[in-house]
């Protein structure tokens, strides 16, 4: 088995990822046509609940062992990393057995006077057996990922998804064929992570089994005079030191997504009709939440890769690879997932009303995707502040913007209704990501952009928009006496097939990006930029 590099890694786990997150949006189409909108809430707080729990339970330790295991690996004490992951995944047993009782037992309180909707106990109690499994499979990846094998990982999340969405729609549709009401058939729907969670592990495994068998092979490179036998409180010590942090950090997106659904009944009514909070919970929940979820998928994919790559350059004291790798990964996560949030920000009222039944909250859905290039920069700097041992400053960046973020939720939703939650969420983002970049420059040699080629970025992203919205309305505008889902769909596709031709022929023609720094592009990336060089090249000749 051959490791992976951060970019190849980064691009395994980003496609896994997009995957899975086509086929969780392919699963709420169906889904929507199913459930009324109290369906829709009943589902989406089972999963923001589950998600949460999930989260707490294993976000810090996965990222955790990660860079425990890359940096015994670096100083070539492999065993110690072996050690290391059987107390881990001792963990993951008792975790996924004690989180899936509690969730269990307490869903009627969890859905009541906590949520704020009742009927979503049945889908609450329906989901939570799938919490068993994915502790254990949470320490199984995070173990891979310290060893640089990001595929095991992305095969499992395929898979995972795969199965999930085929029974959460097959569940859902039968029971609403038999007559039963809302709460059931949300319950059903939420059933389905169960034999997501199945597929995976059963995936885990087989790769654990390939992963040994190499391992086996090339068992004379293991020097076990330099191991030592670690002892299990001392495992469990380094381990929850470095993942309570990140799990501060790791809940956050999920926190702030749980925040809305529990504050948006409390603090809209009175203020706004019960039939339009209603409707603006289920976009945001069902709709939003969905679409924002797309531009990060690189992001995450990359927050995942960079941990074991800079935790192994900073555990032997390279600092240039450090600052260089670090420097990469935050180019790459700004210029790819740029054009991403602007087609689904600036396009919202196509790609919305294509992918669900009417277009109804498009609004929401912009504001909330364009705050995700705040979010995508937020994860990748938490993940450097990791890689550098500094979990505690990303902790203290991410608690400070919750706070504001309750805050201005108070100030501005009674005022603006769904859009103050948005633009507070926002905000948050914003005030984490602005002090991790403090910190980082404080103790690597991080440089994003050089200063002068951030005009050029600017210009790049004001003029893309530009043009999306001209798109958008003339394509819309020309098609307007066919069916409004035709529409729609070839405006979606005329914009994503803008975005990749204007986007990156902008970011060359106004030096954004420099011929010597796609050095460490992938091929199929250079060659992709090659005939844009080129012209550059001729218009400079030329003038």
């Amino acid at each position: 088995m051959k490791k992976d590099t951060l970019l190849k890694g980064t691009l395994i786990l980003a496609a896994a990822a997009l995957v899975a997150r086509a086929l969780g949006i392919l699963q709420r189409v169906p889904l929507e046509h199913v459930l009324s909108d109290k369906g829709d809430i009943y589902y989406g707080v089972a999963n923001n609940v589950y998600l949460f729990l999930l989260v707490v339970a294993t976000a810090g330790l996965p990222s955790a062992v990660s860079k425990m295991v890359s940096e015994r690996y670096a100083l070539g004490r492999e065993d110690e990393a072996r050690q290391i992951y059987r107390a881990a995944l001792l963990f993951g047993i008792a975790a996924g057995l004690v989180i899936t009782l509690l969730m269990f037992g307490l869903a009627p309180l969890i859905a009541g006077p906590i949520m704020h909707e009742p009927g979503a106990a049945a889908s609450i109690r329906a989901i939570a057996p799938s919490l068993l499994l994915f502790p254990i499979i949470a320490m199984m990846r995070g173990y891979y990922q310290g060893r640089h094998f990001m595929a095991a990982g992305g095969m499992s999340q395929i898979i995972e998804q795969i199965l999930r969405v085929a029974a959460a729609i097959g569940i859902a549709f039968s029971f609403a064929a038999w007559g039963w009401g809302d709460e059931w058939i949300a319950a059903g729907a939420s059933f389905g992570s169960v034999f997501g969670s199945i597929g995976a592990f059963l995936v885990m495994l087989y790769y654990g089994r390939k992963l040994s068998a190499a391992d086996k092979q090339a068992g004379g490179s293991v020097d076990r005079k330099a191991s030592v036998k670690l002892a299990l409180a001392g495992i469990y010590r380094e381990l929850f030191r470095l993942s309570v942090p990140i799990i501060f950090t790791s809940v956050t997106v999920q926190l702030t997504y749980t925040l809305d659904s529990i504050l948006i009944k409390p603090l809209l009514s009175g203020h706004f009709a019960p039939d339009t909070i209603y409707e603006w919970g289920s976009v945001l929940v069902q709709r939003a939440q969905s679409i924002a979820g797309i531009p990060v998928i690189l992001a995450v994919a990359l927050g995942q890769s960079i941990i074991p790559v800079i935790s192994s350059a900073h555990a032997t004291g390279d600092r240039n690879k450090v600052g260089k790798q670090a420097s990469l990964a935050i180019r790459i996560a700004v210029f790819s997932g740029m054009p991403v949030v602007l087609l689904m920000s600036v396009g919202a009222y196509s790609v919305n009303g294509f992918l669900f039944s009417s277009d109804a909250g498009s609004l929401i859905v912009a504001m909330l995707t364009f705050g995700t290039i705040f979010q995508i920069g937020m994860m990748i700097t938490n993940s450097m502040l990791l890689g550098i041992g500094q979990p505690r400053k990303a902790t203290m960046h991410v608690i400070t913007g919750m706070l504001i973020k309750v805050i201005l939720s108070f100030a501005l939703a009674p005022w603006l209704g769904v859009y103050g939650l948005i633009l507070a969420t926002s905000v948050c983002f914003i005030w984490a990501l602005g002090f991790n970049i403090l910190s980082l420059k404080k103790r690597t040699a991080l440089q994003v952009i050089e200063g002068r080629r951030w005009a050029g970025f600017l210009a790049t992203v004001v003029i893309v928009a530009a043009v999306l919205w001209g798109l958008q309305k003339g394509v819309l505008g020309l098609l307007g006496g066919l069916p409004e889902k035709v529409g729609f769909l070839f405006s979606s596709a005329v914009m994503g097939l803008a975005v990749l031709g204007v986007y990156p022929t902008l970011l060359v023609l106004l030096n954004v990006i420099t011929r010597e720094e796609t050095d460490s592009y992938p091929k199929a990336v250079r060659k992709l930029l090659a005939p844009i060089f080129k012209l550059r090249g001729s218009r400079a000749t030329g003038s």
